[in-house]
Order: structure tokens, then sequence, then C-alpha cells
């Protein structure tokens, strides 16, 4: 693996203050999380020192089990779900957004074909596969959605990007032909790449 300065990143003795403030953000957005212990492998490189694992991004948005994430991925996920997706889906299909099924969060690998390691190792990535409305409807990311799904899938992925560094999906390559990917990646110059 190349080395990722981030990879040795472990927890302090102490919490630190800008911790302790994400997490107090999230209760207030009505995100229900879990304290993990820390996440480490030194031979890969993956380190989450204060992880949390997200059961909610919001007082009515549920998120597939084992999303483990760091705490800042966490709060720009339920912002994002509370200011884009809820709306979007409210504006195109006339219901709430229930809830998102993640297709992956915290796994620790490299990015696919390269000796970098993915945002994933560091649980500031979050794959997207679908989202369930409340009538029951499910919206799944894919190549080919139908008219009204493609637009609502459009308009999540365009607003995604700015409030997320990196933005793949169908299209971008085969490894995203069926989900979302958005991470916070820290980029030159603050600069996103979206696809």
């Amino acid at each position: 693996m190349l080395p990722d300065p981030r990879s040795a990143d472990l927890p302090a003795d102490k919490m630190p203050a800008e911790e302790v403030a994400c997490r107090e953000r999230l209760k207030t957005l009505g995100v229900e999380f879990e304290e993990h212990k820390a996440e480490s492998n030194p031979d890969i490189g993956c380190s989450i020192p204060y992880p949390i694992v997200v059961k909610t991004l919001g007082k009515s948005i549920a998120i597939g089990s084992g999303t483990e994430l760091n705490c800042q991925m966490a709060e720009a996920a339920a912002r994002f779900a509370a200011d884009v997706i809820q709306p979007a889906a409210k504006a195109e299909f006339g219901a709430d957004l229930k809830s998102i099924s993640q297709a992956s969060a915290f796994v620790c690998r490299p990015r696919h074909g390269t000796r970098k390691l993915s945002e994933h190792a560091f649980g500031n990535a979050l794959d997207i596969a679908s989202f369930t409305l409340s009538d029951g409807k499910k919206i799944e990311v894919g190549p080919t959605p139908p008219e009204k799904e493609g637009k609502f899938l459009n308009a999540v992925r365009n607003a995604a990007c700015g409030p997320f560094k990196t933005v793949l999906g169908p299209g971008a390559d085969p490894d995203h032909e069926l989900h979302f990917h958005l991470d916070l990646e820290p980029r030159r110059h603050g600069g996103t790449f979206c696809q």
C-alpha cells in the first residue's frame, strides 16, 4: 500500500473536543448512533480512531445495518439526506424518504486496482445502493433507471458534488454501476471529483 498519514491515527486517552462536538451536532440532527471501538489494521493501513455505527440519518430516515463511519462522514451524510434527498423525494414522488440502503461503509481495503487506500478504509466513504420511500417505493441506483427515478437519482447525484469531495456512480466505471460512492477525501485546493 502507498503510505497515508491517516493510517497512524489512533485514539487518544480522551476523545478530542472536535469529535465530541461532532457527536453533539449529530444528536441535534436527530441521528441515532452507537460508539464503536477503534478500528486499526497496521498491515494494510486502515484506521478509524473514533468510529460510530449509524442507525438513522435523522429523525425519520433509517439506514442499513452495519453503517460504520467516522463522525464527520456521518454528519455530512445526515445533512445531505435531510437537506437534499428528502426534499428531492418529496418533489419527485410526493413521498418522504424512509430509508437508505448502503452497499458499503467502513471496509479495510485499497481502491480497486490500485495500491492507494480507499476512503472506506478510514470510515470516510458511504456507498448508497437504493432509497425507499414512505409509500414503499424503492429506487435503485443503476445505469438505466425509469425516467422519473432517473430524474430523482440525477438530482441527488448532482447535488452531492460539493458537500462530498468524491461522487461516483453509474457510468463512472464498472465498480460503481449499482451504487453512488460519496466520500470526504481531502483534495488539493479543496476541489471535488465527480463522475
